[in-house]
């Protein structure tokens, strides 16, 4: 049985982690007194007597956390920013072809919510020759409020909250947002996107949204191609799926995978504009379920164990 321990069970994705495993018999978890949850001391033997540590914390006490970890059996996975674009850990998308990498790798780092949305559309078509890597790109990405944490969730819910969270909500506007080096590292774009994050009144999922003119593609390139390139990528993958390109679409709702841990790509449009969404949880694929997704291939067990696809 593997031993595991959330460091920063608390918080909205600890949480998310610590009600997933609890179903299992699986799995041991490790649980700290309340009076000691900010002992360093204590974490650190919890965290070097586990099997598997996750960390879900601000970047700034996630750098610090995995230094205490010095068990070197101890698969650290990190829920933060801290450590995403840092070549010693392994980046922990398994449908990018790190499924081997991550099976073998003591520290792992979770992909952000939006990032996996934008990864997911971007890096097939660019490893696919079908999207330049020099190309300038708009991607927009509509969330639930869950992927804000505790205190978004607490104002969305509040009986007297303003009238304006009713409404969608755009942020990062100034183009800072924290997800965008991973996407450009992760996708090997030559420049970040242009990026729209957008947070509106409903709990969860995530609506990613990748929009492409023809002149942004290889020469020649139709719809239907950039569709094969996406299902030829991700066939036989569990977690995600590509629906069929000719499918009748209708709108395309944010909120479908809601309590699932899996993702669907839809490509709409025609040869001349086309849109590709990513559909998932932001607390699913986009944060709890992606990380015990590379648990279970740290432990060598399936990867879908524990997760509703």
């Amino acid at each position: 049985m593997a031993k595991v321990f959330i460091d920063g069970s608390a918080g909205t994705t600890g949480l998310q982690i610590h009600a997933r495993l609890m179903a299992r018999s699986d799995i041991q978890l490790l649980t700290i007194d309340e009076d000691k949850r900010k002992d360093p001391a204590e974490r650190q033997r919890l965290m070097n007597e586990a099997d598997v540590v996750f960390l879900c914390l601000p970047d700034a006490a996630a750098i610090e956390a995995a230094q205490l970890v010095t068990n070197p059996d101890t698969v650290v996975i990190d829920a933060s920013t801290a450590h995403r674009c840092n070549l010693d850990w392994t980046y922990g998308f398994a449908e990018l072809g790190l499924r081997e990498k991550i099976a073998g790798a003591k520290r792992i780092a979770n992909p952000g919510c939006h990032a996996t949305g934008f990864i997911s559309l971007v890096h097939p078509l660019v490893k696919s020759g079908l999207l330049p890597k020099d190309a300038l790109l708009h991607c927009a990405s509509l969330t639930g409020y869950t992927g804000g944490g505790k205190k978004m969730i607490a104002d969305y819910e509040a009986e007297d909250r303003p009238v304006a969270l009713a409404s969608p909500a755009l942020y990062a506007v100034g183009q800072s947002h924290k997800h965008l080096p991973e996407m450009k590292l992760l996708c090997g774009l030559d420049t970040e996107p242009v990026f729209c994050p957008i947070v509106d009144d409903y709990a969860k999922g995530m609506a990613t949204t990748l929009m492409l003119h023809k002149s942004q593609l290889k020469p020649g390139t139709t719809l239907e191609m950039v569709w094969q390139a996406l299902s030829d990528f991700y066939k036989g993958q569990k977690l995600v799926t590509v629906r069929a390109w000719d499918a009748p679409q209708g709108s395309i709702y944010a909120n479908t995978r809601d309590g699932m841990d899996s993702l669907e790509i839809i490509v709409s449009g025609n040869d001349e504009r086309m849109t590709i969404t990513a559909l998932f949880d932001n607390l699913g694929k986009g944060a709890s379920g992606a990380a015990i997704q590379n648990m279970n291939i740290a432990l060598g067990v399936d990867e879908a164990t524990g997760l509703n696809v």
